[in-house]
């Protein structure tokens, strides 16, 4: 849909990022290019960097999953439509989060999600 052009760009944009990002997230936690120190306490503080990793993990791959249900939703006329109430999501809710599925008063509803 050439309405959405743009934010398909800025969408495959993002996951190229997102990706980038998780790709070097993965290689620290796994230590491919530094690994587990022999000391016990300096150990202990690199398992607890990993737990912060595996979060941010996490919260890339929710990410990237939204913007590829975006990118579908472009390409089968669904995207800008509200998914819980079916009614138009404002440009502006768009232009600052281009993957959400929901308007601004559902989301209000529901909470964080986007």
């Amino acid at each position: 849909m050439k309405e959405y052009d743009e934010a398909r760009v800025v969408l495959s944009t993002l996951l190229e990022e997102l990706n980038c990002r998780l790709d070097n997230i993965i290689h620290d936690v796994r230590h491919d290019q530094n690994p587990l120190e022999k000391n016990f306490s300096e150990q202990a503080t690199q398992n607890e960097n990993n737990e912060v990793l595996d979060q941010l993990g996490n919260s890339t791959r929710t990410e990237i999953n939204q913007i590829k249900i975006a990118i579908a939703n472009i390409d089968s006329g669904r995207y800008g439509i509200c998914e819980l109430c079916a009614e138009p999501i404002s440009k502006e809710r768009l232009a600052a989060i281009p993957y959400t599925n929901q308007c601004i008063k559902c989301a209000s509803k529901v909470g964080p999600k986007h």
